[in-house]
């Protein structure tokens, strides 16, 4: 689990193609400085787990699953990305929780920069909308931010400036693609009333 506080950006350094597969290897320093095999580290919001590690770099499987459904795929050499450890038990809740398991591939429409903060407007797969209310959780390529609005197909959200400095959000351009996690309690609370909606219904049908 994962709170979608950046901790540091880290650099692609290799990406080797295995058919079905890839490994990748990212350059990082405090996301690094405690890791062990068999950690997981959120890469741009994808739960990763360290396979290989060196002093300065560390080794992650990604299986076709994850290429199909995020962003990863288009990882390249040079690439920022942003990382963060999984949370432990005595750390602050400074986002919100998030899994590292991406509910959709996003893209950027749209960017206002103004004095203090970038207004953002990002695109989203359809079915995903139902899960965003204005002033919720969202979290995009692992960063927990605040829906500003939104909307059937896009929603906006206010970026300051740490979160420029220290995101890959600062500098995402219109068209890029960006992972997106939906907050898990809003999941768990829809099928929770499905399943109270259907059980009623099927109570009302046996009455009548």
């Amino acid at each position: 689990m994962f709170t979608g506080i950046v901790e540091e950006l880290g650099t692609v350094r290799s990406v080797e193609d295995q058919g079905d597969a890839v490994r990748v290897t990212i350059a990082a320093d405090l996301t690094l400085s405690d890791a062990g095999l068999g950690d997981s580290i959120a890469v741009n919001g994808v739960c990763l787990t360290v396979a290989e590690r060196t002093e300065e770099t560390w080794t992650a499987d990604v299986m076709a699953e994850t290429l199909a459904k995020t962003s990863t795929g288009t990882l390249a050499p040079g690439d920022r990305v942003n990382l963060e450890r999984a949370v432990t038990a005595e750390k602050r809740l400074g986002g919100h929780v998030v899994q590292g398991h991406v509910d959709g591939v996003g893209r950027i429409r749209s960017r206002r920069p103004s004095e203090h903060w970038d207004v953002v407007e990002i695109e989203m797969p359809g079915d995903l909308a139902r899960y965003l209310v204005d002033k919720g959780s969202i979290t995009v390529d692992g960063t927990s931010l605040t829906v500003v609005q939104a909307g059937d197909d896009a929603f906006t959200v206010s970026l300051i400036p740490e979160t420029l400095a220290r995101t890959t959000l600062g500098f995402r351009q219109p068209g890029d693609p960006v992972n997106l996690e939906v907050d898990v309690l809003a999941k768990h609370v829809e099928k929770l009333v499905r399943a109270y909606v259907d059980a009623d219904r099927s109570l009302q049908q046996k009455e009548s």
